[in-house]
């Protein structure tokens, strides 16, 4: 499995945005530097270790098997997420009629391209 630096970074920072967090307060909760973080959500870090993205799972509330997926570490087969749930992981917590409005949404866009 290879590194998706870029995937890893917009996964983490979803997730940080989506709690309203900043990088400081991040390092705070967690002792991982707010450099270090800025430098992993701007893809300069490719493959953080394994400790670093628990504990920003942990806080961040999201997959920790997805986030080593993303980092290129290898996930136990039966652990790994089919592409809807990525897609529902970098979403968070979400409502049904939230759910509903975004398939309704994906569906009006896929209708356009035809």
């Amino acid at each position: 499995m290879t590194s998706n630096s870029k995937a890893l970074a917009e996964f983490l920072r979803a997730a940080r945005n989506r709690l309203a967090l900043t990088l400081r307060e991040v390092e705070t909760k967690t002792g991982v530097s707010n450099a270090y973080l800025s430098q992993l959500e701007g893809t300069k870090i490719k493959q953080p270790s394994p400790q670093i993205l628990y504990k920003l799972c942990k806080l961040y509330d999201v997959s920790y098997a997805l986030a080593l997926e993303f980092a290129g570490y290898p996930v136990p087969i039966e652990r790994k997420s089919p592409a809807h749930s990525r897609f529902a992981a970098r979403l968070g917590q979400t409502t049904e009629d939230e759910e509903a409005a975004l398939v309704e949404y994906l569906q009006f866009l896929r209708s356009r391209k035809r």
